[in-house]
């Protein structure tokens, strides 16, 4: 089953899917970019210092060293031993996916899963249940420091109903997530259940899809994660890191402030990334358009800088955070998929 989804996750419709996404993303920057007026940002564009965008750019490659890491420490508490200098390589490629994939981490985390698979001695089960750990434990500096830029905001700005729209949407997923998480584990039989009733219909029509075989990966799924929650210690590495790679996540949004000359303050920038991330939820690669235009849309509202000015450190700023990871990325998910 799952290397069908694999194979699924390849097939040319998916490629085409993520064309499509790419296409109405760009057109929707596009589109704001003559909003805002795309020669005033190109004229602040030009004043870039370069040395900013450079320390923005190694920021977010140490963010991903770190937050490999985590997934190494997670790994090692399921009794898997890989290589980091081999790992870092896979996370690359798994970023890559997340990234290019519209709705990246419903497709990307278990294509990933199977790469490891395929390149290790874990099994699916023990590969997803690493990778479905580590993108919880990377959700608690999420909460922890977007409640900081939060506290913030609440207590030196001024907050319109849009933006207090935002806090609300934070404070509630900072509740929710960790609620629907603890309740899923909780009653994780009865959620087995449903999975298996739910897709019962579609393997009465299918023999790809066998039910027994869906009720044992699940089994072995929940049995890996159990391992992992049972080493304290490799948890408590793989969170520290976690908050390594939260730092180093957050940070080129301050250093593209100040490479042109606009400098955004640091407990801000704590409440804009998330935000930022809430926004990249939309159903585009990357959050493209909806996080630029978020980002946009709360540095004019809650600092002195102009529209264009707003749209150029978005622009610094998704360059070092986003298109260097796709870019560096790509070339680890070749390497990846020629070495499995």
């Amino acid at each position: 089953m799952f290397g069908e989804l694999s194979t699924a996750g390849t097939s040319r419709g998916t490629v085409l899917k993520a064309f499509l996404g790419f296409g109405v993303a760009l057109l929707l920057v596009g589109l704001l970019a003559v909003g805002v007026g795309w020669e005033r940002t190109l004229d602040r564009l030009r004043t870039t210092r370069p040395e900013w965008v450079i320390l923005a750019c190694v920021s977010t490659v140490l963010c991903l060293a770190a937050w490999t890491k985590t997934w190494q420490a997670v790994l090692g508490a399921a009794g898997v031993s890989v290589p980091y200098r081999k790992l870092v390589v896979t996370f690359f490629a798994a970023t890559f996916a997340n990234y290019v994939t519209p709705m990246g981490q419903a497709g990307g985390e278990p294509f990933i899963a199977y790469v490891l698979s395929r390149d290790t001695d874990a099994t699916y089960e023990q590969s997803l249940a690493s990778v479905v750990t580590s993108d919880l434990i990377r959700l608690l500096p999420f909460f922890t420091v977007g409640g900081v830029g939060l506290g913030y905001l609440l207590f030196t700005a001024q907050i319109s109903g849009t933006i207090e729209r935002f806090a609300l949407v934070l404070v509630s997923l900072a509740v929710a997530l960790p609620f629907v998480t603890v309740v899923g584990w909780r009653f994780r039989p009865r959620l087995r259940g449903g999975v298996l009733w739910a897709l019962t219909p579609i393997a009465n029509r299918t023999s790809r899809i066998s039910i027994p075989s869906v009720r044992d990966r699940i089994d072995r799924l929940y049995a890996s994660i159990e391992v992992i929650a049972a080493a304290p210690r490799a948890l408590l590495v793989a969170v520290v890191f976690a908050y390594v790679g939260w730092v180093f996540f957050a940070i080129p949004l301050y250093f593209s402030g100040l490479a042109l000359g606009t400098p955004v303050p640091l407990l801000l920038v704590c409440f804009l990334v998330p935000v930022s991330v809430i926004a990249g939820s939309a159903p585009l690669p990357g959050g493209l358009a909806a996080i630029e235009g978020t980002l946009v849309a709360l540095l004019t509202a809650l600092t002195a800088l102009s529209t264009a000015d707003a749209l150029a450190v978005t622009t610094v700023y998704r360059l070092a955070s986003y298109w260097l990871v796709v870019a560096a990325g790509g070339l680890a998910a070749l390497w990846v998929i020629r070495r499995a």
